[in-house]
């Protein structure tokens, strides 16, 4: 899918800014942001990227209305829907959980973006869209499906332009790690392939932060996605399962749930650098980069970027969890 397909859904490129204060505090390797949280599109993030590829494909293929999933909180969601409202397509979001009683977060975006809105209890994933899709189909609509996270080979090509866009920006100092939120694949698998595409040798580290049920183990769910999405390619460049590094150490109690490590890392960050991470993806992540300078894992010898994906509207639906002292 030529670059030429791609939606000017987001403000590209996303500014790299060095942490000197944050670097200090942790007496580890020299870090640096990569500030997606600052793609512009419903007060930013990393979705933008995916669904620049997939409405395009939506619009070309004659698609009226709009299916996606997520949390009750999803950053993904809210993307979509603003993405829906700047197209002038209708958005339907299958959302887990059931109605709150106070509407709060992203999911007050939603309401505004013009969003309709299908509770589902336990279900976030998109496990109900087959019922959801069919009912549109009967009253005349051709809805499109954008899988959960904008996970989909077509989706992960925003983020093989991600990685490309940073090889710009960053040629003549490349990081040794790029660490980051890894939770439906889309994100990871793109990056292995830009990653292979300039043959570059840093190391990306994706932090797991969902528990993955289900028969196929998460890191094979990307490894395949990556292989799927380097086919899209005329010239196809083979991603190694050798290159493929996710950290399942990280998890803590569970999706969306925020104990003492995300709050340190939410509250270094915004302490530190004035920089708002969000409870469920970069909290999680930035406290397994943590540790892993804690550990000695990342140290003074690295140069190390964290890419941060968005979500800080989330904050607000988490004001009790957070409690920052």
């Amino acid at each position: 899918m030529p670059l030429s397909q791609r939606l000017p859904l987001g403000q590209l490129p996303t500014p790299v800014q060095p942490l000197p204060r944050l670097s200090q505090a942790l007496g580890g390797p020299q870090l640096l942001i990569k500030r997606d949280d600052l793609t512009g599109l419903a007060l930013g993030g990393n979705k933008v990227r995916k669904l620049a590829y997939l409405l395009s494909d939506a619009l070309a293929k004659g698609h009226d209305c709009i299916v996606t999933a997520g949390a009750a909180q999803s950053n993904h969601c809210r993307q979509t829907a603003a993405a829906c409202a700047q197209l002038g397509l209708p958005c339907h979001l299958l959302l887990g959980g059931e109605p709150p009683k106070e509407v709060s977060g992203n999911l007050l975006l939603d309401h505004l973006f013009g969003a309709t809105v299908h509770w589902c209890g336990e279900q976030r994933k998109g496990e109900d869209a087959a019922a959801l899709l069919a009912q549109l189909k009967s009253q005349g609509l051709n809805p499109y499906l954008v899988p959960y996270g904008g996970s989909s080979p077509i989706g992960a090509l925003g983020f093989v332009d991600a990685i490309h866009e940073l090889d710009k920006q960053m040629a003549e100092a490349l990081p040794s790690h790029i660490v980051f939120a890894s939770s439906s694949a889309g994100t990871h698998a793109g990056m292995l392939v830009g990653r292979a595409q300039l043959g570059h040798d840093y190391q990306l580290l994706g932090i797991n932060i969902d528990k993955q049920p289900g028969e196929q183990p998460f890191v094979e769910r990307i490894y395949q996605l990556a292989q799927q999405t380097s086919k899209l390619f005329a010239t196809t460049t083979a991603v190694q399962r050798a290159d493929l590094h996710l950290l399942d150490d990280y998890l803590g109690e569970g999706y969306g749930v925020v104990g003492d490590a995300e709050r340190e890392a939410i509250s270094l960050c915004a302490r530190y650098e004035g920089i708002l991470l969000d409870p469920v993806y970069t909290g999680r992540a930035m406290a397994g980069l943590i540790d892993l300078i804690r550990q000695g894992r990342l140290n003074q010898q690295h140069r190390v970027l964290f890419w941060h994906t968005g979500g800080a509207p989330a904050l607000f639906a988490y004001a009790d969890q957070l409690q920052l002292t």
